[in-house]
């Protein structure tokens, strides 16, 4: 006798019901079919919602890149870059180097400095025997107590570490023991006294006394304690490292005015953000969607050819050659201090950055401007950073074009969210109101199987019987 099912239970112990054993009918089949052509709007409710995510994630980087952008081109109107200062340098800096003095101004010129002698310090050498018992030193009148036994490096360690001493002192092989004055120059013949009556210093070898620096500013004899000279240029502080014998070191101290490397290190910061913003939307912009996409792959190229987004690029290429109104012809847009989009990579061709939109600096032109019309390349920056913040942040700014795109897509997937939530519920009531109908087709089937089986053998009987 044929059944309409047969139940039992799975691993899990979830009940696991097998059906079509009476039909004959791969009903489990039958439904997936179906469901499977119920849940095609789902489906492509879900590619749609993955779309809008990946549109989203990959605008709100763009927002971030371009509102650093705007940031960075603010930086140009801070008063800071365009302040004056001087500068000063020197032709070999190893022996002679120069700096100016802290809120001092020095005067405007070439110096020629000659050193004949650095400033050292006085020194005395003496033999070290470790005292029998404890005794006491005295050192440029400051009192040391030894202790029995007690080695040349114990000495040297406790005279270093003393804050209130004038000396310093070292270990050579041997335990001889070296104090040198902690400060620099002339000290004459009276140097270093050392009191000792234990005996356990015995001076050796040749005293040195303590020598000032002996220098020559174009031409006139200078001396100072120290290598380090404050009094020899005015509003200039030298620091002596070594002699002069191959003729003066040059020393020239610059006109004050703006910086021209400060101001280049602020144009190429900007340049190399600019450039990886151009990149960063150019490769949105380039990447094509796949024709027939696959599970996974419908958020690939969603802002390919994106008209809004090539009009940015399109306008912030413009403001890097369009003149700023009021200002004087050859200094009135970024070209003029040397950024532009590069020059062409040879004869008849453009090089691809140039074609991208990525900038160039000519570092020489730059410096060149600051250092004829420092006001007008502050003008011109200024007025050109405003313009391009403008653009900018129209686009990527709080309530800009791009944060209005965004906030539509939050929109428009919460909204997919509730529809796929509510057909999905009604997609498992669909199946299960299936299987319900299937599992009813099983047990008629089973019944009207089962009761032509048994009018079968009752004719069988009744023929039996006849006969």
């Amino acid at each position: 006798m044929s059944t309409s099912g047969l139940g039992v239970n799975s691993v899990t112990g979830a009940p696991i019901t097998i059906t079509g054993l009476a039909s004959g009918l791969e009903t489990s089949k039958i439904i997936g079919a179906l469901m499977g052509a119920e849940r095609e709007p789902v489906t492509h409710l879900t590619d749609e919602q993955q779309k809008l995510q990946a549109e989203q994630s990959d605008l709100q980087g763009i927002q971030s890149s371009l509102q650093q952008l705007a940031s960075a081109a603010s930086e140009f109107s801070l008063p800071s870059l365009f302040e004056n200062s001087q500068t000063v340098t020197s032709n070999e800096p190893a022996r002679v180097s120069a700096a100016i003095a802290a809120g001092s101004g020095a005067g405007v010129g070439g110096y020629e400095v000659e050193v004949t002698q650095l400033a050292n310090s006085a020194q005395r050498t003496f033999k070290f025997t470790s005292p029998t018992s404890d005794e006491t030193i005295t050192i440029e009148g400051h009192e040391i107590t030894l202790t029995a036994g007690e080695t040349a490096k114990q000495l040297a360690s406790a005279i270093n570490s003393d804050s209130s001493a004038t000396v310093y002192a070292a270990v050579l092989e041997g335990e001889t023991l070296v104090l040198s004055n902690r400060a620099t120059g002339n000290t004459g013949t009276e140097f270093i006294k050392v009191t000792d009556p234990g005996g356990a210093l015995t001076e050796t070898g040749t005293a040195r006394e303590g020598k000032n620096a002996e220098f020559k500013v174009d031409g006139v004899a200078g001396s100072a304690a120290t290598n380090t000279v404050t009094n020899a240029i005015a509003g200039v502080t030298l620091t002596l490292g070594g002699l002069t014998p191959n003729g003066p070191v040059t020393i020239d101290v610059g006109a004050p005015g703006p910086s021209a490397s400060a101001v280049e290190a602020q144009v190429q910061a900007f340049v190399k953000l600019y450039n990886s913003t151009v990149e960063a939307i150019q490769t949105q912009l380039q990447i094509k969607p796949p024709v027939k996409p696959t599970s996974g792959e419908f958020g690939v190229g969603v802002l390919f050819g994106d008209v809004e987004l090539t009009s940015l690029l399109d306008s912030m290429r413009t403001t890097m050659y369009e003149p700023i109104k009021g200002l004087e012809a050859n200094m009135s847009s970024p070209f003029d201090i040397g950024i532009s989009t590069g020059k062409p990579s040879g004869e008849g061709t453009t090089s691809q950055a140039s074609l991208e939109g990525k900038l160039t600096l000519e570092p020489a032109k730059l410096a060149e401007a600051v250092k004829a019309n420092p006001t007008g390349v502050e003008q011109m920056l200024q007025g050109w950073s405003l313009n391009l913040q403008s653009l900018v942040n129209a686009a990527g700014g709080p309530g800009g074009t791009i944060e209005g795109r965004t906030t539509g897509d939050s929109s428009q997937i919460t909204e997919l969210t509730s529809q796929i939530n509510t057909m999905n519920e009604m997609l498992a009531h669909r199946e299960k109101a299936l299987q319900a109908t299937y599992a009813e087709l099983e047990t008629v089937i089973s019944k009207n199987t089962a009761q032509g089986d048994w009018l079968t053998q009752q004719e069988e009987s009744l023929s039996k019987s006849g006969t």
